[in-house]
């Protein structure tokens, strides 16, 4: 009996022979996750199905290119994550540099959340922020990214994107304090 990772690499291999059949069996795999992952970024049903679409066919399209050193969801993510963010700054947002001499460090003790609060009402709530913190909170909290990473992706320094996350996590701390979330300071 086959494993499951050899019955998705299966699917690879056969995707990469443009075998439509198998390209519908990956994305049926792969679209839920793809679409919530997007849906992080554009904050709207309809453009993240949109996004994740066109994410899968670049996917499909340079799926010659994977190589299977990470596993293909990640290398699969990493592709719709960049595709919502290009969709993003076609739609002029914004991300305003803040001075280089601003500078912050952020407290890790201060940020205490009550254990009964669900993932969905955090990501809820980073849904609520304005696109600049909302991105970085997303990228840091829930993708892991560095703050090099985040420069890159969103053409920001690093001074900037840990700005943007410390501001992000002020506004999300209220937020959740005002909803009686969040523990005090």
């Amino acid at each position: 009996m086959r494993s499951t990772k050899q019955v998705h690499q299966t699917i690879i291999d056969q995707c990469k022979d443009n075998n439509a059949k198998a390209q519908m069996q990956l994305y049926n795999l792969y679209c839920k996750a793809m679409f919530i992952i997007s849906y992080r970024y554009v904050n709207d049903k309809c453009v993240a199905e949109d996004v994740m679409q066109e994410a899968f066919i670049k996917a499909f399209k340079n799926i010659n290119s994977y190589k299977n050193e990470v596993p293909f969801g990640a290398w699969l993510k990493r592709i719709v994550i960049n595709q919502s963010i290009d969709y993003l700054k076609k739609k002029k947002l914004e991300l305003v540099s803040i001075n280089e001499e601003v500078t912050t460090k952020v407290d890790e003790d201060d940020w205490k959340v009550e254990c009964n609060i669900s993932i969905d009402a955090i990501v809820e709530k980073i849904n609520n922020l304005k696109d600049k913190y909302r991105l970085v909170l997303t990228l840091y909290l829930l993708e892991g990214y560095d703050h090099q990473e985040i420069s890159q992706v969103l053409n920001i320094t690093e001074n900037t994107s840990r700005t943007h996350l410390l501001r992000g996590k002020k506004l999300l701390k209220e937020q959740l304090k005002n909803t009686s979330y969040a523990a005090g300071y």
